[in-house]
């Protein structure tokens, strides 16, 4: 029984996961899934990798994730799915590479400048 190790990053979020064959229990930093990610939404985007290969609940992750918010970290943690369910068995790459899951989207938030109130928004301007 191999434990697979594997990182996915999103915005400012990094998730380090290790996922060995189980029963589908899933901790996330020392807490269950649904206590960790509450909104139906995130656990969806979780588990997204697994229903695309069919082994939902063949797997056991724990998962440590830094930075971002709840959003960046949910995609954080489903890019390291998709990475470690490629190493476990090469025929779920395609299908994976089709979805998507296995591309690092690199946005990232527009640092603020200087003589701006954000990135690009200018203070209010005043004719008289």
């Amino acid at each position: 029984m191999q434990v697979i190790n594997t990182v996915g990053r999103r915005k400012t979020a990094v998730a380090r996961i290790y996922m060995k064959p189980g029963k589908g229990d899933v901790t996330i930093n020392g807490r269950e899934m649904a206590n960790y990610f509450p909104t139906e939404v995130l656990q969806i985007i979780l588990n997204q990798p697994f229903g695309v290969v069919n082994a939902t609940g063949k797997y056991d992750l724990k998962v440590n994730v830094r930075g971002g918010g709840i959003a960046g970290q949910a995609e954080a943690i489903r890019m390291a799915i998709a990475r470690a369910l490629c190493e476990a068995d090469t025929e779920n790459r395609p299908p994976l590479k089709k979805e998507g899951f296995l591309t690092r989207d690199s946005r990232m938030v527009e640092r603020k400048k200087y003589g701006r109130r954000k990135a690009r928004k200018r203070f209010q301007f005043s004719k008289r």
